[in-house]
């Protein structure tokens, strides 16, 4: 069995998980990055101990980690995590001077793929990606049966593909970003931008007049409705997800795309969508392109997945 742990900006998450992917014991901290890495990498240490308690010396056999940000793949170094305000920290040497386990640590949409592909699709796709579409946006690949971040540990942030030309600059510091089209931050930001000349909307009507309680379900809740605004929001948001989308399949050729994260839960209203103008944006029209599904896996994914990403590297 493994260790995995998913590591947030507002939860520390562990699970104890065993070769088929399920979880038998769980625990959680809350993160409180605002105590620094010192403290951080403390709490994590905790929730190993924890889920290590009462288990016999060589039952576990690594520990595997999902961060939000980016790790590079070789050193389990965090080489930058926003949510966190971590900067080149040494993570994995930090974590195995306290525990004589092997470690790994990658991108937690890499990992939450892992678990998507190796558990809830059972091993039946050898290349496949995963889109988490929550505040921002994440990517995890497959290729060949094997998770990919690239030499830098970059090579798997879809969120950062140039779409188009955006509202706002993208937090990487570029604008036209796939996240700041997608996210459930961008479609916000974007429904605040129309309500100012259109506030007659049930967007608002569902936040009860408080700009602050827009959220992506409200928008998604009004666009079900056929309310005008929420409707070009969503519709905005679809076409530049199916952008990239295909852009990634011009790349990669996968065998599915699978949408998850919190935006993944407006289900096959959204899915549809997105299939259909994924569809019309084929460049070979007589081909197979690749699926497009919603996730199975739902909040326990990093965990599983941080796991199962310690198993294939063991």
């Amino acid at each position: 069995m493994y260790i995995g742990i998913d590591l947030g900006g507002t939860n520390i998450a562990g699970g104890l998980v065993v070769d088929s992917g399920d979880i038998i014991k769980k625990t959680s901290v809350p993160t409180d990055p605002s105590r620094g890495a010192d403290a951080v990498i403390a709490d994590i240490l905790k929730v190993i101990y924890s889920l290590l308690e009462g288990l016999e010396p060589n039952v576990v056999k690594g520990v595997g980690i999902g961060i939000p940000g980016i790790a590079d793949p070789h050193t389990g170094e965090v080489i930058a995590c926003v949510n966190l305000n971590w900067y080149h920290v040494p993570l994995k040497d930090r974590l195995q001077t306290a525990i004589d386990l092997p470690i790994y640590i990658d991108n937690d949409a890499t990992v939450a793929a892992v678990a998507e592909f190796s558990v809830a699709q059972q091993g039946k796709y050898s290349n496949a990606v995963m889109l988490t579409l929550g505040t921002g946006v994440g990517g995890g690949i497959i290729l060949d049966g094997k998770a990919i971040s690239g030499h830098h540990g970059i090579g798997s942030e879809l969120g950062h593909m140039i779409v188009g030309e955006g509202l706002y600059d993208c937090n990487c510091g570029r604008n036209g970003c796939l996240e700041t089209f997608v996210s459930s931050l961008a479609i916000i930001r974007y429904a605040k931008h129309l309500l100012i000349e259109t506030p007659e909307s049930l967007i608002l009507e569902y936040a009860k007049g408080d700009w602050d309680q827009i959220n992506g379900e409200i928008i998604f809740k009004a666009a079900m409705l056929k309310d005008p605004v929420a409707v070009k929001v969503i519709d905005r948001m679809v076409k530049y997800l199916a952008i990239g989308i295909m852009n990634t399949v011009s790349f990669i050729d996968p065998e599915i795309v699978v949408l998850g994260g919190g935006l993944a839960n407006a289900g096959d209203f959204l899915l549809d969508k997105v299939k259909t103008t994924v569809e019309a944006l084929k460049y070979f029209k007589a081909t197979d392109c690749a699926r497009v599904e919603l996730a199975k896996l739902k909040n326990d994914a990093g965990i599983i997945g941080a796991a199962m990403y310690a198993k294939i590297q063991d």
